[in-house]
């Protein structure tokens, strides 16, 4: 049996992926048992969960991969550092996180004191770990693929194709152009300055129009042959050290943005103050002209080698609202995003890259989104008696009914009743099964509510999220209804969205039946439900479907200001002190009895 276990290290999302034989077993994020979001560092807990969860040793595993090779492109940096002659401090940093990453042994030996460690080192491109992430985890045989990302591995942007078992990089774009630090920089313009807030821009987006997009195109360049420049001036990253905080922590990043960019822009945001009609605009403008960088280097991809499939990956394969608009703006027909697109994936893209090198006539399974923690009944059992029946304080707060009692006869008696409380109006959590694997909430750590209420969005946000109002919450269609509700590119091709990787239209005629997950422009971000992947998730929504003719259910993360909660525990802790109406664990319901 081969055993490979592959890292993502020393940087945003620490995470841990283990293959055997070809089977894609586990993989999870640091950040799930550190309860600190994009956790950087290195992936200890997820590491010794995953060796627990399949009952092996570190001895016993066969190769270790981390998606970073320090030795990348070693010219490239050695004639930029010629040229430019960087910041002393920016050049120190980055050997000692070299070194850290060429120290995996010892950090694991640290783990395991007492284990010998026989596995062979593997030190995998950063963007071809993404690269392999997207194609080995796709159903094509053939297909172009793409990694853009801010930076890893002294580029930016790369691509390449894949071929059955067999994958190559072809060709990279190179610090200090990058399409991430183009969009992060207008992120951190616009106010949101955390790690990972991109995501709040293609929110605000639709809010605004073109106004800004010439003023935008000055940052940027296209360039012959797909590939693209930025305009040095308005950005610090090439002439300065950038402050980051990868160690052991919540990242932090320093400003990426130039003065010279608030004077074509004008004064930037402040985290604290009001969002203005300015701040849209230039969020929408900052979108168009992202997703025209994005088709040209697609077209230029498209050229080279034809098809029509397209897998891609990296931080920026996260843009939903760009995903959704591919296939009608360039050649492709068929494109597969993976469920953790950012770093989060080099941890299994790194292991699947060693596992075809070391049996390269076997294939990998296709990637489930399942493929973190699970609670047995028994566990969830021993923990509701422990701290609600056999708490005096809470226990009369809460109803507690399962599978077999009450008047919850069967599973579907189970369903029957959950699908009663959504249409209620009443905030659901639900945690079921395996965790997902990635940043989306896929039906087994979820928070659920009725789509049709146009109130549900405000009720969300005021009980549990917290959260800015422009941002949408999205929905979960089953899978053959969604043709029927959502505008297609090319539905007869491209119509599984399995991980809520594309923002597509809501039909016209739709949009006023589901509020709640209809986006200011009559977009949703949505997640088709196939019953093969998910029975438990798609039958509580073909519940609710025969009951309202509405084949969807709005779903957001089951958190609150926090990472997707991983246990039984997490579960219950979020729902008490929440305003959350009912949690489902398992086969049990819990109700919060407000007027007992």
């Amino acid at each position: 049996m081969t055993k490979i276990l592959g890292l993502n290290a020393f940087h945003a999302d620490a995470s841990a992926a283990l293959i055997i034989d070809g089977k894609i077993v586990s993989a999870v994020e640091e950040e799930r048992f550190i309860r600190e979001k994009h956790w950087a560092g290195f992936p200890s807990e997820s590491v010794k969960w995953i060796l627990y969860n399949s009952k092996i040793k570190i001895s016993d595993i066969d190769e270790i991969c981390i998606n970073t090779n320090p030795n990348a492109n070693f010219y490239k940096k050695l004639i930029y550092t010629f040229k430019n002659n960087p910041d002393i401090r920016f050049l120190l940093e980055r050997y000692k996180n070299k070194q850290k990453r060429k120290n995996v042994f010892n950090y694991i030996q640290e783990l395991f004191p007492n284990q010998e460690i026989n596995a062979n080192l593997n030190f995998v491109d950063h963007h071809l770990a993404h690269l392999a992430s997207a194609f080995y985890c796709s159903r094509f045989e053939e297909a172009s693929v793409v990694s853009i990302d801010g930076f890893g591995d002294f580029a930016s942007t790369a691509w390449g194709f894949g071929s059955s078992n067999k994958l190559r990089l072809d060709q990279q774009i190179f610090f200090p152009h990058s399409l991430g630090v183009f969009y992060t920089s207008l992120t951190q313009f616009l106010g949101f300055p955390n790690y990972g807030d991109e995501y709040k821009v293609m929110g605000l987006a639709p809010y605004g129009n073109k106004k800004y997009v010439d003023k935008i195109w000055n940052l940027i360049n296209l360039e012959k042959n797909g590939k693209f420049s930025l305009n040095k001036k308005y950005f610090l990253h090439t002439s300065q050290k950038i402050p980051y905080k990868w160690d052991n922590c919540t990242p932090e990043v320093g400003t990426h943005y130039s003065k010279e960019l608030i004077e074509i822009l004008g004064p930037e945001r402040k985290s604290d103050q009001i969002l203005e009609k300015r701040h849209m605009d230039i969020a929408h403008s900052a979108q168009f002209v992202y997703e025209e960088v994005l088709n040209h280097i697609l077209r230029n991809v498209h050229k080279i080698y034809g098809g029509e499939n397209l897998a891609i990956a990296g931080g920026c394969a996260a843009n939903s609202v760009a995903n959704g608009k591919i296939t009608k703006n360039t050649p492709f027909k068929k494109l597969y995003v993976q469920a953790a697109a950012g770093d989060a994936g080099g941890a299994l893209g790194s292991a699947l890259k060693r596992w075809y090198e070391v049996n390269p006539r076997q294939s990998a399974s296709v990637a489930s989104p399942y493929l973190g923690s699970f609670a047995s009944q028994n566990e969830i059992d021993k923990l509701l008696f422990k701290r609600l029946s056999n708490n005096e304080t809470l226990k009369n707060k809460f109803l507690i009914k399962k599978i077999g009692e009450h008047n919850l006869k069967t599973r579907d008696h189970f369903l029957d009743e959950i699908s009663n409380y959504i249409i209620d109006g009443l905030v659901i959590g639900w945690f079921q099964g395996r965790m997902e694997w990635g940043p989306r909430a896929l039906g087994n750590r979820s928070i659920l509510g009725d789509p049709r209420r146009k109130d549900m969005k405000n009720i969300l946000n005021a009980k549990i999220k917290r959260r800015e109002s422009f941002r949408p919450f999205a929905p979960s269609v089953l899978y053959e209804e969604a043709k029927d509700w959502f505008e297609f590119p090319d539905h007869k091709k491209d119509d599984e969205v399995p991980y809520m990787m594309k923002v597509l239209p809501i039909k016209k005629d739709r949009r006023e039946l589901i509020p709640a997950v209809t986006h200011v422009d009559g977009s949703g971000r949505l997640q088709t439900v196939n019953r093969n992947d998910n029975e438990t998730y798609y039958d509580l929504i073909k519940s609710f479907f025969q009951k309202t003719g509405v084949p969807m259910l709005l779903n957001t993360s089951f958190n609150e200001n926090e990472p997707i909660v991983r246990t039984p525990a997490e579960a219950l802790d979020c729902f008490i002190r929440t305003k959350m109406d009912v949690l489902v664990i398992g086969e049990t319901i819990i109700k919060r009895e407000i007027f007992r």
